[in-house]
């Protein structure tokens, strides 16, 4: 190993994306990892508990950005509005990661194993939603409704996001799709 380099998880946040979109996630080694990134294995595993992890350890920051703006929303919001501005607090974050973003997305498109690991995350961030719903005096049903809802329309808003071309961001795809939802349960 050479001199200490900073930014050691980025690092390896980068030569993990690299390589399993060169070889395959499974095809691709934590040891292989370190090395592009330029450390070791033991460092490796100072920043991540497996090579899963690289593409997901976001997502509790995620998870705080969304019940932190549903707590900071205004009292008298019904809750499918603060599920809609709550994923509007996480649009501008991920939309200054659009590229790594798209190229994660790549990768756990391509690996079963990813895709469950991705629906996890996603059921983990609509029980938090949900729990933050609950904690401003809605009640349980109406809250796992909203949560799940949001989370099906920010799907959709993400998956459009990252494949458009025409250069729209992230949070103007979630305004459209929540549009969209409030279209379809009007009946136009």
């Amino acid at each position: 190993m050479g001199r200490w380099e900073p930014d050691g998880r980025g690092r390896l946040e980068r030569a993990a994306l690299e390589l399993y979109l060169e070889r395959g996630f499974e095809r691709t080694s934590v040891a292989e990892i370190a090395e592009r990134a330029g450390l070791t294995e033991r460092t490796f595993f100072r920043h991540y508990a497996d090579k899963r992890e690289v593409l997901f350890a976001g997502s509790s920051a995620m998870q705080e950005l969304l019940v932190d703006a549903v707590a900071r929303a205004p009292g008298s919001a019904p809750p499918m509005k603060v599920v809609a501005a709550s994923f509007q607090a996480i649009a501008v974050p991920l939309e200054e990661r659009r590229e790594l973003v798209r190229r994660r997305q790549a990768v756990i498109a391509a690996t079963p194993e990813l895709l469950e690991r991705e629906l996890i995350k996603f059921a983990s961030l609509s029980a938090a939603l949900a729990g933050a719903l609950r904690q401003r005096g809605v009640d349980d049903a109406s809250a796992g409704l909203a949560a799940e809802v949001g989370i099906a329309v920010f799907k959709i808003a993400s998956s459009r996001w990252i494949e458009q071309a025409d250069g729209k961001d992230l949070s103007w795809f979630i305004g459209e799709s929540f549009a969209g939802l409030e279209t379809v349960i009007a009946g136009h």
